[in-house]
């Protein structure tokens, strides 16, 4: 099996070395990159399995890196914050993270966090059978992973197509946030509930035509999520 290859992004070389030898330890190769310009290179020139990037870096800002990454490939990337306040802005519309980590941490947890995700990328490389979902003027396609409006395609992040993708696969089928953190982020991510509650609002954003009146997603009020069969 061919080593998993992360890149990790810190202007803080101190923090860069200790992850980079708790990554290597567990066999894994490692890029490291100290600003942002620095880190959209590496990027560009390789496919890494995850990249673990900083908000405050020079040159260019961790959302203006992933921003950019994002307009080539859809690497997972979890960035690292010093301040909490920055979730809703990690995980939004426009700059489409697949989770973060504040600072200060541990590196267990960063740790943790790096196999549950790079666990499902993997087995999202698996061949899937050919499915394509119709819901009205939705349509998903499961193989290519993405997710059309009328003609219009719709932009998810990687995992807010998972949970789409879930729901609609079970039409009807009420999962609580616990269930979904479950079944999309693994038993073992260290996260809270409030995860779930962020994608969701996102992805009715991107997919409904009214948030506040959903078509597709729908609130079970004190249970949970379902998608409208």
């Amino acid at each position: 099996m061919s080593k998993k290859k992360i890149l990790v992004v810190d202007d803080e070389k101190l923090i860069v070395k200790g992850i980079r030898f708790s990554l290597e330890q567990d066999g894994m190769e490692v890029d490291c990159a100290y600003d942002g310009a620095e880190a959209l290179e590496y990027a560009k020139n390789c496919e890494y399995d995850l990249v673990l990037l900083d908000v405050m870096l020079p040159k260019l800002d961790g959302f203006q890196v992933c921003q950019q990454i994002r307009e080539f490939s859809d690497m997972p990337i979890v960035m690292l914050t010093a301040k909490s306040e920055d979730m809703d802005k990690i995980l939004g519309l426009e700059y489409g993270a697949d989770d973060y980590i504040t600072k200060p941490f541990n590196i267990l947890e960063v740790k943790a966090r790096i196999k549950a995700i790079m666990r499902r990328t993997s087995k999202r490389e698996e061949p899937a059978p050919k499915t394509l979902l119709v819901k009205g003027t939705m349509k998903i396609d499961c193989e290519g992973r993405r997710v059309f409006i009328g003609e219009r395609e719709i932009n998810l992040t990687a995992k807010e197509f998972d949970v789409l993708e879930l729901l609609a696969m079970n039409p009807n089928k009420v999962y609580s946030r616990e269930n979904l953190l479950n079944l999309i982020w693994g038993a073992d991510y260290p996260g809270d509930a409030r995860t779930v509650d962020v994608h969701i609002r996102r992805l009715r954003e991107k997919i409904e035509k009214n948030p506040s009146e959903p078509q597709y997603v729908h609130t079970k009020w004190g249970v949970g999520y379902y998608f409208q069969g």
